[in-house]
């Protein structure tokens, strides 16, 4: 998932959208850092207090950057790669029920 900061090829692009925004990001690249990227400064919402969540470890032990994406909730966002196509959202509360795809 980590690449070489410098390279001599340049990084292919991949075309997804978030919160129905279309969004460009360089292939392999976290997703939490695509998001950051694009502008978003918080991942999810908390189920009680509503308060914003951020990426914050950036490694997979915080599990701040919780987001949805095709369909599947609570994912770290800092554990997957962007790639193209994918349809990701901002988690807001808790888990819907049922098998954590939509319907």
């Amino acid at each position: 998932m980590f690449k070489p900061l410098h390279t001599d090829k340049p990084l292919a692009v991949v075309n997804l959208t978030i919160e129905g925004r279309s969004v460009r990001a360089r292939a392999g690249e976290n997703l939490a850092l695509t998001l950051l990227h694009a502008g978003f400064r918080h991942t999810r919402l908390t189920p009680v207090s509503s308060s914003p969540r951020a990426p914050l470890c950036l490694m997979g032990v915080c599990f701040e950057c919780l987001v949805e994406v095709d369909g599947r909730q609570n994912l770290q966002a800092c554990m997957l790669e962007a790639r193209e196509g994918m349809s990701v959202r901002l988690q807001h509360g808790a888990r819907r029920a049922g098998n954590g795809h939509d319907t």
